[in-house]
């Protein structure tokens, strides 16, 4: 068994991901109860937790301490139960505001690079959004470009 009950992966180069995992680690005031792990250490093994980079970089994970994986949205309500502030994300667990959340959630992680100014960050395909992921989320395989401002 664990020492900690939740740990959150995050892409360490994703200035958003990063400073929420920064909030995260704060708000867990030293308490042990969220890890946070960076996915884009070099000495990162995603195997350890049978997925493929790929499968990570194409939406937030977190890891119970039994090893399951939870993904999306449900990350944030579990980090945030693990804080002591789940009564923030509660709204987020009822019917109608879940689908709304979720669906926010997953066109977040689908514009994640565009939004952060890293469009270009997956052009060697490291980051490419799986077909099972793709399918799970209902994202077509290839996206159309993210809106500029003129």
């Amino acid at each position: 068994m664990q020492e900690w009950p939740f740990k959150v992966l995050i892409d360490g180069e994703c200035p958003l991901c990063r400073r929420e995992g920064r909030v995260l680690a704060w708000l867990d005031r030293g308490r042990n109860r969220l890890v946070i792990e960076d996915i884009t250490d070099a000495g990162f093994d995603p195997t350890k937790l049978g997925v493929s980079m790929q499968e990570l970089m194409g939406q937030i994970h977190g890891v119970l301490p039994d090893g399951t994986l939870v993904k999306g949205m449900e990350v944030f309500r579990r980090a945030y139960d693990a804080v002591g502030l789940g009564w923030l994300l509660a709204p987020t667990r009822w019917p109608i505001l879940r689908s709304v959340s979720d669906a926010g959630y997953a066109w977040f992680d689908r514009n994640r690079l565009h939004l952060t100014g890293r469009s270009g960050a997956c052009d060697s395909g490291r980051c490419r959004v799986p077909q099972t992921v793709a399918a799970t989320l209902r994202i077509p395989r290839t996206l159309p470009p993210f809106p500029r401002r003129a």
